[in-house]
């Protein structure tokens, strides 16, 4: 921690803080300079006594500067209005009942805007302050963090519009012009009612797994999953839809670990992973289903699934955007949500996902899951 040590008389002949007056600061072994927050922290005089590296980077101010002046001048803070924030709250002579004030976004000098909560410490119940301890944080992670929201809520607005739009555009004429329609013609109106709706439907499911994995609360439903079953359902329902048979190619190895897995959410990360392939592929789509070692620790097996493709494949320097919101490759369509999901899914069973280059020059995705056998059964 970076302290002053000068003798010299500070503000209103108040000496400068030395050493000594820290032993209560790191007597907990913890230096502050490793926190991760900016702290700043005045004495009963109101002397900055401890300004700490994240403080430093956060402000743009020296450590070595800001000790030993007083709080309101090394940490000179507006409000939003541009009123200066140390004479509106005066925590040495303001109310003694007050202990703390909550998080503010307040503005350096410059615009920067930060994050502010401060704590008034007192060596008894309605005395004096005798420390002021001010914790900053950077506002920019917030800042991405809001516009994401906003993102998400202008895409979902715009994926909504278009299906809704078709929805009760069929559904008005066909309520006033019934009797004019032939029954082909109602017919392909109402097989068109029931996609957009299921767009709809689709886009609502994929709103609440984000907001179950953004959240921590993905709920999982372990059961026994025959993994290489389920990839064979997926091809069989693309070759019932029109795709050929020999567009794709399934290898299973043999034996494979028992998988306890939740198989709705298996079946959402197969079809989201073929989905692409197909679309966005060409030539033959490979699914390989192996043993691995297990992505988690104490575990030495666990199952792998690879799908590729032999298109144009992903470029090299969107690799590492491809599990990101709203990233849609080259070709445009679909809300950019999918691969989002797909790895919250993977990551919430313990598992692992990755995206590299196939043998064929296509996209590779490849996950693995823990066994996840059940304590009980071991």
């Amino acid at each position: 921690m970076t302290v002053g040590t000068s003798s010299a008389p500070g503000a209103r002949g108040v000496p400068r803080p030395s050493a000594a007056r820290h032993d209560d600061l790191t007597g907990l072994g913890i230096d502050p300079d490793e926190l991760a927050d900016g702290l700043v922290v005045a004495d009963e005089h109101g002397l900055v006594v401890c300004f700490n590296a994240a403080a430093e980077r956060i402000t743009s101010v020296r450590a070595a500067d800001a000790l030993g002046q007083r709080l309101e001048k090394a940490l000179p803070l507006e409000d939003l209005e541009g009123r200066r924030w140390w004479q509106l709250t005066d925590p040495y002579g303001g109310l003694a009942i007050r202990v703390r004030q909550p998080e503010r976004n307040l503005l350096l000098p410059g615009g920067h805007e930060v994050l502010v909560t401060a704590r008034y410490v007192r060596s008894e119940p309605l005395g004096p302050v005798r420390r002021v301890v001010v914790s900053l944080r950077d506002t920019e992670a917030r800042r991405r963090t809001e516009r994401s929201h906003a993102e998400l809520i202008a895409t979902v607005a715009h994926e909504l519009r278009s299906p809704l739009t078709s929805v009760k555009g069929f559904t008005a004429t066909l309520l006033a012009k019934w009797e004019r329609f032939t029954d082909d013609q109602k017919r392909l109106m109402l097989e068109t009612v029931d996609a957009d709706a299921n767009r709809v439907t689709r886009l609502i499911a994929e709103l609440l797994d984000i907001s179950r994995i953004d959240s921590g609360r993905l709920e999982l439903r372990r059961q026994p999953v025959d993994i290489g079953a389920a990839v064979g359902r997926h091809i069989q329902a693309y070759v019932a839809a029109g795709q050929p048979a020999d567009r794709f190619m399934l290898r299973v190895e043999q034996p494979l670990p028992d998988l306890w897995a939740d198989p709705d959410k298996v079946d959402q990360v197969l079809s989201n992973l073929l989905e692409n392939a197909v679309r966005h592929g060409e030539g033959t789509v490979t699914i390989d289903v192996t043993a691995s070692a297990s992505p988690r620790e104490g575990e030495e097996t666990g199952t792998s699934v690879t799908v590729s493709d032999e298109g144009p494949g992903i470029p090299e320097e969107s690799m590492n955007r491809v599990f990101t919101r709203f990233w849609r490759g080259s070709k445009r369509g679909g809300t950019g949500l999918g691969l989002y999901i797909v790895k919250g899914i993977v990551e919430a069973h313990g598992g692992t996902i990755t995206v590299g280059r196939a043998p064929g020059g296509g996209a590779e995705f490849r996950f693995m899951l823990p066994v996840g056998t059940p304590a009980y059964l071991q």
